[in-house]
């Protein structure tokens, strides 16, 4: 079998991702032979695995793909799923933030530094944030002032700082600024009170007028001021401050407190659980996608049984509390993310192959898609076909709550806007999902009219 190089790997000539056999390796180029070497002799690498700050890899005896520039094979520990900072809520991306601060500053203490610090060098892995560039890595040089300060201030910083300060769906900004949010731009989003605070004062507003005053500009090497390793460390401290600062306090939006307001009796949820419970049982999944996640509560019943868990809502509230649970039980099986059903995260970069799409970064063993149908069916215009289709791309097996029209969440939906939806009944719906799928069970909750079904892809 031919190696595949990773569309994502092409920037860096230190060395690319490929895969064969369905297995991810990386080649570690000649020309970073010096620096991969001391990164692995000083003790660097040992240090950042110890602390669970990087992703762990073997040295594997397999041909190169490209014999002419190679140098080294690694085989990393395989990451699940791989999710894009764009689909973070503001705590994961502060947490990666910091983490890559802290790896940075271990660096400089076994005389290496980041040459770059991009917020894809991040993943979620195991419920916590790891780096997975193992040539990210350079020799420390004294009085060089850090190359990945900008990029680190794009990538991290300015976000946060809008989705703090102004308005948390910025976030968004970095599915369009691949490489970061512009300074500038961010500088003339941020309110004018952010002015006034020291630390983005100097990292982003400053910054962005530095970078506005010397662009096109020709600088002369030998006249950057040096810096010095304290200087350098200055620095690193005064972004971990400016990071820590910045807050985002999740308030109640339209389905953040769902499950404080919704129209099930207590034993009714109880049993809509527990059929869920079930319905995962006889589909036996490795992996389970449950769309409109909410804050979670449905996607533990995979997530503490073991089961690798990728929650996704559209709320960031909902996204926010859901992660900050994950993370204060110390939650291993469960990604929460934030992702539009409706507009899901598209292929993006190079050739619209450098950060994948949703769909092509691995599907599930099963899906789960409660109090859902309606909002994609009457919100968003949806037929239940179109649906259905979707969903038999992305899973082998599907837990779906059907919601009547009489019921009172589909009359919140209809309240404001005309009834267009003649078509929506069970009885369509079990038809047009009966193109793709076998319906293998269906329960109806006690004290409701909703239906769970358990459906196998066709």
């Amino acid at each position: 079998m031919t190696p595949a190089k990773v569309p994502a790997s092409f920037r860096d000539p230190s060395g690319f991702l490929f895969t064969l056999k369905n297995e991810i390796y990386r080649q570690v180029n000649e020309i970073y032979k010096e620096d991969y070497d001391h990164f692995i002799r000083s003790g660097l690498y040992e240090e950042l695995i110890q602390s669970g700050l990087l992703i762990p890899h073997q040295e594997a005896d397999i041909d190169f793909p490209d014999p002419d520039k190679g140098y080294k094979i690694l085989k990393p520990e395989e990451i699940s799923f791989i999710s894009h900072p764009y689909e973070w809520c503001f705590s994961q991306l502060k947490d990666a933030a910091l983490t890559t601060l802290r790896i940075q500053k271990t660096a400089l203490d076994y005389g290496m530094s980041l040459k770059d610090a991009s917020a894809y060098n991040i993943q979620f892995h195991n419920g916590r944030p790891v780096f997975i560039d193992t040539l990210s890595f350079e020799k420390y040089q004294e009085g060089r002032p850090w190359v990945a300060y900008r990029q680190f201030c794009q990538h991290f910083l300015a976000p946060l700082a809008l989705m703090g300060q102004k308005d948390i769906r910025l976030n968004q900004l970095l599915k369009i600024y691949i490489d970061g949010v512009p300074l500038d731009l961010a500088s003339s989003l941020l309110p004018f009170k952010t002015r006034f605070k020291y630390s983005l004062l100097t990292h982003i507003h400053v910054h962005a007028r530095t970078q506005k005053h010397y662009a096109g500009q020709n600088i002369n090497k030998e006249r950057i001021p040096k810096l010095s390793r304290a200087g350098l460390l200055g620095i690193i401290n005064s972004l971990e401050s400016a990071i820590k600062s910045l807050k985002w306090n999740p308030q109640g939006t339209e389905w953040s407190d769902y499950y404080q307001d919704t129209n099930y009796t207590p034993d009714g949820f109880e049993h809509k659980k527990q059929i869920v419970q079930e319905y995962l049982s006889r589909s036996k999944p490795e992996t389970v996608w449950d769309v409109g996640a909410n804050t979670g509560h449905f996607s533990r019943l995979a997530s503490d049984n073991g089961i690798k868990t990728i929650a996704f809502d559209v709320d960031p509230t909902a996204v926010e509390k859901n992660y900050i649970r994950a993370k204060s039980n110390k939650e291993a099986n469960i990604l929460p993310l934030l992702n539009d059903l409706t507009n899901p995260s598209p292929g993006i970069g190079w050739q619209n192959t450098e950060r994948m799409g949703l769909m092509e970064r691995g599907l599930a063993d099963t899906l789960i898609a409660l109090a859902l149908i309606h909002h994609l069916a009457i919100s968003n215009n949806l037929p239940f076909a179109k649906v259905a289709d979707f969903m038999q791309q992305v899973c082998q097996w599907l837990i779906i709550e059907f919601v009547p029209k009489k019921d009172s969440q589909v009359q919140r939906l209809l309240a404001t806007r005309k009834d267009i939806f003649p078509d929506y009944t069970q009885e369509a719906f079990e038809q047009d999902f009966g193109r793709y799928f076998a319906i293998k069970d269906k329960t109806q909750i006690k004290g409701s009219e909703r239906i769970l079904y358990l459906m196998r892809k066709i």
